[in-house]
């Protein structure tokens, strides 16, 4: 009996324990409203960092933190104004892409008007005195 009894704890604990060593699948994306409804978590992370490099900010530049950990973004959330921002600048450049520049050209991004800024220059730097 005891014997019977230390083999079941003893499956118990290894099917546990290869169950936490398995990988975990991402958690699916929520509130998608531009972005594809079925991008891969690889691709929404390279998004991401896109933006992150093209206006020269960090996550919570449009990510609002969790209520209950504030350590953390809540990435669903709509809450912060400058993430409705990016999904119209994300649609304006789907629009001028489609209208103007076929496959084969190179396409305007966030990266052509902000040049790595949070807000893009609306004139010239002035050219330094010589």
């Amino acid at each position: 009996m005891k014997k019977t009894f230390m083999v079941a704890a003893a499956l118990t604990a290894a099917v546990t324990l290869c169950s936490l060593a398995l990988p975990q699948e991402p958690e699916k994306p929520k509130n998608l409203k531009v972005l594809p409804k079925n991008i891969s978590h690889d691709e929404l992370i390279a998004t991401m960092r896109g933006f992150n490099a093209a206006l020269g900010v960090k996550c919570g530049y449009c990510h609002v933190a969790q209520k209950d950990d504030p350590k953390k973004l809540d990435f669903a959330s709509d809450d912060n104004q400058h993430k409705g921002i990016a999904r119209d600048m994300m649609k304006m450049t789907r629009r001028i892409n489609k209208k103007y520049f076929g496959k084969d050209v190179m396409a305007v991004s966030c990266y052509t008007c902000h040049h790595g800024n949070e807000e893009p220059k609306t004139k010239p730097d002035e050219a330094a005195a010589k």
